[in-house]
């Protein structure tokens, strides 16, 4: 089974709860929920080759929230992405 890194999505090192600020009813919450529950990943999971070596990596699900929540925003780039992803999780970054 392929390695992936761990998300915290509570109070641990990002400055806000995910789980209270993704709102039920807005299109984020409906996006999280699409993907973890409608989506067939088993493709992009067979192609991770890390069990036992390499890096973990990032779960494909969160990838694919990612870029579907900057494209819903007209972030195309994946600079742009990145930077967004920096910009709403560091602490004390303005």
């Amino acid at each position: 089974m392929a390695r992936y890194k761990s998300i915290h999505k509570g109070l641990k090192l990002l400055p806000v709860d995910f789980d209270r600020q993704v709102i039920p009813g807005s299109f984020e919450h409906a996006l999280c929920h699409l993907v973890d529950n409608e989506l067939d990943l088993a493709s992009f999971h067979s192609r991770y080759k890390n069990d036992d070596n390499g890096a973990s990596a990032f779960d494909p699900a969160v990838l694919i929230k990612i870029a579907l929540l900057a494209y819903s925003r007209g972030i195309i780039s994946s600079r742009k992405m990145e930077a967004a992803c920096r910009e709403n999780t560091e602490p004390g970054h303005p």
